[in-house]
């Protein structure tokens, strides 16, 4: 066995012996990581991308406000890896470098950060996985959504839709799915898949969207609207983003009315699409008690304990705590008690100028 560093055994000590708990402790043999003062502990919150507005609008403020909140004396070091797996790996060093305590990570490729998980447990660094899952049994912790619900939720308003409009058997469906490296992605296809696959429509074509871009969307649903024409009665979109690339392509190419399309995120101009009448669907999730659920656990870990989660999720055969948040669907039926009365997003946010009347009309103010 290696020996510990004799500070490191002074810092544990103190921090027993003062009845705090103390995380980041340094494991045997690392003479990286100085122990940490969990009262003005830095926390690193690394975020995939700026695709999607959500990162910028709830998921970091929410998460900053809580760290803030629970811990004035500790802060939060924060980067956006511009949806580059190797930008996000250069943005965890640093922060390692700089001794952060904690790292929240939202992975571009769950796969490729299983490395930012090992280099981070080597410095005495716990990783809480933030949104989407990372390839790697050392995490301490996960919180997501149901997200393979968020697949069947988005295909079942899809296809009841099609039913509503008595879109005969047969008819065509586009899958504008997310990005490959995302594996939230691969759980919203299965959970769509497990729907549409037996709903007696068909899937005309696929397309796993890279880096979740809406502009590749809108390119891709062009070429097939050239294919397929009037046979595309449907579009499953794997969230906001890529909903507006593909709803961009169909009025572009003069398609009138615009097929039910589906989204997720609860985006403000997905917002204004429901009730504008060009989205069928989104996917609201609780993303800023995700937030805070998530800043809670790093904060339980700087302190020297152990997240708790409401159940696990198995990585390599490792149970990793989690907690796992109601997905619900949004319509214009709903759009209002979901999204508004709640305070995600405010009626002032939503009823810009273009979209008052609209507002107006749906009792929005």
């Amino acid at each position: 066995m290696k020996a510990i560093r004799a500070g490191s055994l002074l810092a544990v000590a103190a921090c027993v012996f003062a009845l705090v708990g103390c995380s980041n402790a340094v494991a045997p043999g690392d003479t990286s990581h100085a122990a940490i003062d969990p009262a003005h502990a830095t926390i690193g919150l690394l975020l995939p991308d700026s695709t999607n507005t959500r990162y910028e609008s709830a998921d970091r403020p929410a998460f900053e406000a809580r760290i803030h909140d629970k811990c004035p004396g500790c802060s939060v070091a924060y980067q956006n890896a511009s949806a580059d797996a190797a930008r996000q790996q250069q943005q965890a060093e640093s922060m390692l470098a700089q001794g952060v305590a904690v790292l929240v990570l939202d992975a571009v490729d769950g796969e490729a950060a299983a490395s930012i998980v090992n280099e981070a447990v080597a410095k005495g660094v716990p990783v809480i996985a933030y949104d989407r899952i990372i390839d790697s049994p050392d995490l301490s912790f996960f919180v997501s959504a149901d997200n393979e619900r968020v697949g069947v939720l988005q295909a079942q308003a899809l296809v009841d839709r099609l039913r509503e409009l008595k879109a005969p058997a047969g008819s065509g469906i586009l899958m504008v799915n997310g990005s490959p490296t995302d594996n939230n992605a691969r759980a919203y296809k299965e959970g769509a898949h497990s729907v549409i696959d037996s709903s007696g429509y068909t899937v005309l074509a696929e397309y796993d969207t890279p880096d979740w871009a809406g502009s590749e969307a809108q390119t891709w649903v062009a070429g097939q609207i050239t294919q397929f024409g009037t046979r595309i009665t449907g579009v499953y979109a794997a969230n906001d983003g890529l909903a507006q690339g593909a709803i961009a392509a169909l009025q572009a190419a003069g398609v009138n009315p615009v097929p039910p399309t589906t989204g997720q995120d609860a985006e403000v101009a997905a917002v204004q699409r429901i009730i504008a009448g060009t989205q069928y669907m989104t996917v609201y999730k609780p993303i800023r008690q995700q937030a805070q659920i998530a800043a809670d656990a790093a904060l339980t870990v700087v302190r020297g304990g152990h997240p708790k989660g409401t159940t696990t999720t198995k990585v390599s055969g490792k149970p990793v705590p989690t907690v796992t948040l109601k997905p619900v669907t949004v319509t214009l039926q709903n759009v209002k008690k979901v999204v508004i009365d709640t305070g995600f997003h405010t009626a002032a946010e939503i009823c810009t100028p273009a979209y008052q009347a609209y507002c107006k009309e749906h009792g929005i103010s």
